[in-house]
């Protein structure tokens, strides 16, 4: 008789962790960084590779970093917020194509609109190692100092954007 119960036991654990973690929000991974000093790095701008960005020059200013991919399919689900966010509410927005062909995300911004202030490619994905990047569309909000103060994994919603990224642009600009 026992023979019969230790696998069933062991069923009903399985489905027990499984039910618990059908339950979780992958958007709310917590980061390691969060309230930490983003990862220095320098990349080539996307459509002038002979130019750099670095997080230095946004010293001073509460910015976001939005990490997409021409063949990220939730990225151009949530690229229309992007667009709003920077359009309507002021917010620098620096865009990090990652893992991509340069010539297939200039086509993408061209398709779609580049609402991006400045546009980088992180071809092989060294710095979205540092971010800890592990899937697109990922967003991070940078403060006046270089601290990474949120992260979002996945698309942004207009509710994200409205009801969390947004207040916390405010706050950290006061």
């Amino acid at each position: 008789m026992n023979r019969f119960l230790w696998p069933l036991g062991g069923f009903f654990v399985l489905v027990s962790f499984l039910a618990i973690g059908l339950t979780l929000k992958p958007s709310e991974v917590p980061s390691p960084l969060i309230n930490k000093p983003a990862p220095h790095f320098s990349l080539p701008q996307l459509e002038d590779p002979d130019r750099t960005f670095s997080p230095e020059s946004m010293m001073g200013k509460v910015w976001v970093l939005n990490v997409w991919a021409s063949w990220c399919a939730p990225c151009l689900e949530e690229h229309p917020v992007i667009t709003e966010m920077a359009r309507r509410h002021a917010v620098s927005i620096v865009g990090m194509s990652y893992k991509d062909v340069p010539q297939n995300a200039i086509a993408w911004l061209r398709r779609n609109g580049n609402a991006f202030a400045t546009t980088i490619s992180d071809t092989h994905g060294t710095v979205g190692i540092d971010f800890g990047v592990y899937g697109v569309p990922e967003t991070y909000v940078i403060d006046k100092s270089g601290v990474i103060r949120y992260k979002h994994v996945g698309a942004i919603h207009e509710e994200e954007m409205r009801n969390e990224i947004l207040p916390l642009v405010r706050e950290l600009e006061k």
